[in-house]
């Protein structure tokens, strides 16, 4: 549940509440795309040297390695990578829209190769749903297409358009759960 509890002018200040813990807004999200932070730093220094908040982890590189499945038999992100307080999944869509040699898309989806050993895969905004929800994610995004740029205005437009629907998608097969939320926003 998100509480606003200041504006001024567009900013805004809340806090938004997990069932892995409350974020103050605005924040920094420290990035673990393979649910570590680079160079070394313990989840607690994260947490108590560091105040992070909140971790941001990556669907598409945890999906390829070291799995979903093994992330939710281990107990989720949380557990498999010791950290008690929120954590934000992106939906896998970017890393796969920087494969451009590797993919093709279309309405339904993505069918792409993995860059680390070239199995074939499919990301679809249900599946990526689907992947998130494995790894326990207390924030799930929507899958969208990600237009590298420039591009022309008809391109970027088709491209937020099937976004807008995947995100329609994405939300339908979201599991509504008390602390959890899509989009960053709690349904219901």
């Amino acid at each position: 549940m998100f509480t606003l509890l200041k504006t001024e002018g567009h900013a805004r200040r809340g806090v938004f509440e997990t069932v892995h813990g409350t974020i103050q807004t605005p924040f920094f999200m420290n990035v673990g795309t393979a649910a570590a932070i680079k160079g070394g730093i313990s989840s607690i220094d994260l947490a108590d040297q560091l105040k992070c908040q909140i971790e941001l982890c990556n669907t598409y590189h945890l999906h390829l390695r070291p799995g979903d499945k093994i992330v939710r038999q281990m107990g989720g992100l949380h557990q498999f990578m010791n950290w008690d307080k929120p954590i934000l999944t992106d939906s896998g869509g970017f890393q796969v829209m920087s494969l451009s040699g590797l993919r093709k898309l279309t309405e339904e989806g993505v069918a792409f190769s993995s860059h680390v050993d070239g199995k074939k895969y499919f990301l679809s905004p249900e599946e990526s749903i689907k992947i998130q929800h494995k790894l326990d994610s207390n924030i799930t995004m929507c899958m969208d297409e990600c237009v590298k740029l420039p591009a022309p205005h008809d391109k970027v437009k088709k491209s937020m358009e099937m976004s807008m629907r995947w995100a329609r998608r994405s939300r339908d097969a979201f599991t509504d759960r008390d602390g959890y939320g899509i989009f960053g926003i709690q349904q219901g």
